[in-house]
């Protein structure tokens, strides 16, 4: 099993050059990938532009974005994700969300909570079949552009949409659509129930998940948290006990790592709650404590 850890920065770095040494720093301590998110409401870079960027002065490291699907025009963002993939080499990785349905995030997706999930049920198989090359007929709200086979295609073949969510609902679409798993705010013996359902409903599509495609996305803190950031973990948790969703301190977060590696999850993207005093030294105490994880 290959463990790989990459490094979330969303929301916390701005700054072209710290972005940058932020990256540079990722490669010598031999982390995976980088990793930018995209929250339409709140501070943070564009994902697809911001890898772009980095993609064009580092020419290692991989470049990954948790990126929605719901409001967006199908045609532009396969030919977006199939040419960043291209010029950087294949790099890129990428995980699919209907997005957040709090805060400001309810309404900037541009599409209603209850639609996102039949949005992005109609959208992935028709973004596969661009990005492999194939003839697609895809819809606008102005009408079906039939025939569309997308050139350049992605240097990756096929490039793996994976997917996130970890209600019943997401489960079932990673099992018909998705290429990989990478939930969040999940316990490990709820990511290994999520992971049978998702393989039974592959199973039962006539399809096959790698075992290597199963990852959980780790939102930690060096100090117990409180106050509204605690709340509003326990919010999106629908649970008051976060100790086994989000480590607090390097040991826990490695214990929390190898709980997950136990039940055959070995990707990991490592999001900081707070947004580090010290990017070097952040990076070289995680290095410190959960890189030797890494195969």
């Amino acid at each position: 099993m290959k463990v790989r850890i990459g490094i979330g920065t969303s929301g916390h770095v701005a700054d072209p050059h710290a972005l940058e040494a932020i990256c540079a720093d990722l490669i010598e301590l031999r982390f995976d990938s980088i990793w930018v998110s995209e929250v339409l409401s709140q501070p943070g870079l564009d994902p697809l532009v911001s890898l772009a960027w980095l993609a064009a002065r580092l020419e290692k490291l991989k470049i990954g974005t948790t990126f929605l699907v719901p409001g967006r025009n199908l045609l532009r963002l396969a030919r977006q994700l199939a040419t960043l993939d291209f010029l950087s080499g294949g790099r890129l990785l990428v995980t699919a969300v209907p997005g957040l349905g709090v805060g400001g995030e309810a309404t900037a997706v541009g599409v209603e909570q209850p639609a996102r999930s039949a949005a992005l049920d109609d959208a992935l198989p028709i973004l596969t079949s661009l990005l492999a090359g194939l003839p697609t007929d895809v819809p606008s709200p102005a009408g079906v552009t039939n025939g569309v086979v997308l050139d350049p295609l992605p240097k990756q073949q096929p490039l793996e949409i994976w997917l996130g969510g970890s209600a019943r609902s997401a489960l079932v679409r990673c099992g018909r659509f998705g290429e990989g798993w990478l939930p969040s705010m999940i316990t490990p013996a709820d990511a290994a129930a999520g992971r049978q359902v998702i393989e039974e409903v592959a199973e039962e599509a006539g399809r096959r998940i790698d075992p290597e495609h199963y990852g959980v996305s780790i939102g930690y803190a060096h100090v117990p948290l409180e106050g509204p950031v605690l709340e509003q973990l326990r919010r999106s948790a629908k649970r008051d006990d976060m100790s086994e969703m989000v480590p607090v301190g390097m040991d826990q977060l490695r214990e929390l790592i190898e709980r997950y590696l136990d039940v055959g999850f070995s990707k990991f993207v490592l999001r900081p709650l707070a947004t580090p005093i010290d990017w070097r030294s952040e990076l070289e105490v995680l290095a410190d404590h959960v890189g030797d994880l890494q195969t």
